[in-house]
């Protein structure tokens, strides 16, 4: 940390996950606990990437997984999978990566704009790209992750969810 005040103000902290060989961040003021993979139950008509919900200490929450919410290939879960609980306008959801990396501090001047990849590859999940060395890390905005239309989608089919068994 820095002796001055006003540089630590314009930092923050991301936690970094890793989704198909590349690392993102995510911000550390949203997330709420990490979890090993554990079996979830299912939604019916839940769009694809939601994989279903899970109990959290009472509390139901979705679970999406990442790496098909951004249309990449699905991978079996294994040892090093996990679940963040990150909370998005007051709602938990969980989101399924494949591994949790590191905490790391970014000021607000290393933050970079996503570049424009034309109308061919989907930046909406994007708020900007840092480097950490010699890795870059794209910088998730996870206000977008659960589109309000999925949130409500969701939250209608909660009761339905009960009757359905867990799925690995």
């Amino acid at each position: 940390m820095s002796d001055n005040p006003r540089s630590e103000a314009l930092q923050s902290q991301y936690l970094t996950v890793n989704l198909a060989h590349e690392e993102y961040g995510i911000d550390i003021l949203a997330v709420r606990e990490i979890r090993g993979w554990t079996p979830v139950t299912r939604i019916p008509q839940a769009p694809h990437y939601v994989l279903g919900v899970l109990n959290l200490r009472g509390a139901i929450v979705p679970v999406i997984d990442m790496r098909l919410r951004f249309g990449l290939e699905r991978e079996a879960y294994g040892a090093t999978t996990v679940t963040v609980i990150i909370t998005v306008a007051g709602r938990n959801f969980g989101v399924v990566v494949d591994a949790v990396s590191d905490v790391l501090d970014v000021a607000a001047d290393a933050v970079r704009p996503v570049p424009d990849m034309g109308t061919t590859v989907d930046t909406e999940y994007l708020k900007g790209l840092t480097s950490a060395g010699e890795r870059m890390v794209l910088l998730l905005d996870v206000d977008k992750l659960l589109q309000p239309q999925d949130a409500q989608m969701l939250e209608a089919a909660l009761p339905a969810a009960s009757d359905v068994k867990a799925v690995a």
